[in-house]
C-alpha cells in the first residue's frame, strides 16, 4: 500500500488503531564510475621521406606540418611537408637543413625557433603556408636547440635547451613584432622535454636533465612567473611527443636515457592534478616523433624506432 492509500484509508485522525506505514528509506546507488578513456593506433599513410626529430605545428581545416628534422641516414633535413589524414598535399623547404627544432602556430602561421645542424642557432623563422615560403623574423637570447615550443594566446613559450655547450633552464617568451625574452627558470636545465599549452598554463613534462632523464611534470604560469612541480611519471622518459585532447594531455612514445630504452606508452596526465594513468600502446616503442593535436585525434608522425628512423603517419583515437 502507498503512503497516498494509507492516508485515504485510516483518515485524518480518528478511531483507527492502525499505525501508518513507515517509509522505505531505499539505498541510493552508488554514482558510475567514468570509464577512463584509451586512445587506439591506426596508421594512415607515409611521408615522402623518413623523419625523425621533425617541428610541428598545426594548421587550419585539419592540416599539419612538418619541419625539418634528421633523415635516416642522421643528417638534417630542409624539408617541409604540409599534410593532412589523407596525405602530404604540399611539400616546401627551409632555408637550411636543421633538427631539434620547434614550432607553434599564431595567427595562421607557423614560427620555428631554433634548432641546430653542425651547431645551433637562434633564428626564429616564419613559415606562411599560404605561399610556402619562409623568412626569419626574429631571435632567441642565445642560439639553442633540443627546445620544447608551446604557444598561449600570440605568445609562444621556448622552454630548455641546449646551448652546444649546457642544458638550458630557460623560458623564453615571445611574440610576433616583439623581442624574444627570458620570463622564468626551471628547476633544472632541461632537453629534449614535452610542453603542451593548457588553457592559460603550460604543462612541462619529462625531458633530459643534466644527470639523465626526468620524470617530473611541472606547470608553468605566465601570470605568475611560477614553476611548480604537481606530478611525476611511472619512470623517466624524454625525446617524447605530447598533446592535449579532450582535457588530457597525452605523452607518446619516447625513451629512457639509451635509445634501447625507446617505449610504445601512452600516459594520460590529468593537467590539474598531474595524476597519470595508463591510455594505451603505439604498435612498436617510438622516439623523437612528431606529435600533435588534429581536431578529435592525436597525430604521431615519423620518429626513430628499432627499425631505424621511419615514414609512416598515424592517428590515436579514443576508444
Amino acid at each position: 500500500m502507498s503512503l497516498l492509500a494509507a492516508l485515504i484509508v485510516g483518515g485524518c485522525g480518528g478511531g483507527s488503531s492502525s499505525t501508518m506505514p513507515r517509509p522505505h528509506h531505499v539505498k541510493a546507488k552508488p554514482a558510475a564510475k567514468a570509464v577512463p578513456r584509451l586512445l587506439s593506433y591506426r596508421p594512415l599513410f607515409s611521408l615522402p621521406a623518413a623523419v625523425q626529430d621533425p617541428a610541428v605545428a598545426t594548421l587550419a581545416d585539419g592540416r599539419f606540418v612538418l619541419l625539418g628534422g634528421i633523415t635516416p641516414a642522421i643528417t638534417s633535413t630542409a624539408q617541409i611537408v604540409v599534410a593532412r589524414a589523407g596525405g602530404t598535399v604540399a611539400t616546401a623547404s627551409l632555408p637550411g637543413a636543421q633538427h631539434d627544432a620547434q614550432a607553434a602556430t599564431i595567427d595562421g602561421t607557423v614560427y620555428v625557433f631554433g634548432g641546430g645542424e653542425f651547431s645551433q642557432y637562434d633564428h626564429i623563422l616564419r613559415f606562411d603556408p599560404g605561399s610556402a615560403t619562409v623568412s626569419q623574423v626574429g631571435a632567441l637570447p642565445r642560439a639553442q636547440s633540443d627546445v620544447a615550443v608551446a604557444s598561449i594566446g600570440r605568445t609562444a613559450y621556448v622552454v630548455g635547451g641546449f646551448d652546444g655547450t649546457n642544458a638550458l633552464d630557460t623560458i623564453v617568451a615571445w611574440h610576433p613584432g616583439g623581442p624574444a625574452q627570458v620570463v622564468a627558470h626551471l628547476p633544472v636545465p632541461l632537453r629534449y622535454g614535452s610542453v603542451v599549452a593548457v588553457g592559460a598554463r603550460l604543462l612541462i613534462i619529462g625531458g633530459s636533465t643534466p644527470t639523465g632523464a626526468s620524470d617530473a611534470i611541472y606547470r608553468f604560469d605566465p601570470a605568475t612567473g611560477s614553476v611548480t612541480q604537481i606530478g611525476r611519471l611511472p619512470r623517466p622518459i624524454t625525446h617524447a611527443g605530447a598533446a592535449l585532447l579532450g582535457g588530457e594531455v597525452y605523452l607518446v612514445g619516447g625513451r629512457g636515457e639509451t635509445t634501447e630504452q625507446r617505449t610504445a606508452s601512452i600516459w594520460a596526465i590529468d593537467p590539474g592534478t598531474g595524476a597519470v594513468r595508463g591510455a594505451g600502446r603505439l604498435p612498436q616503442p617510438l622516439s623523437d616523433a612528431g606529435v600533435l593535436a588534429d581536431g578529435g585525434a592525436i597525430i604521431v608522425a615519423g620518429g626513430l624506432s628499432a627499425a631505424g628512423v621511419q615514414a609512416t603517419v598515424g592517428e590515436l583515437v579514443t576508444t
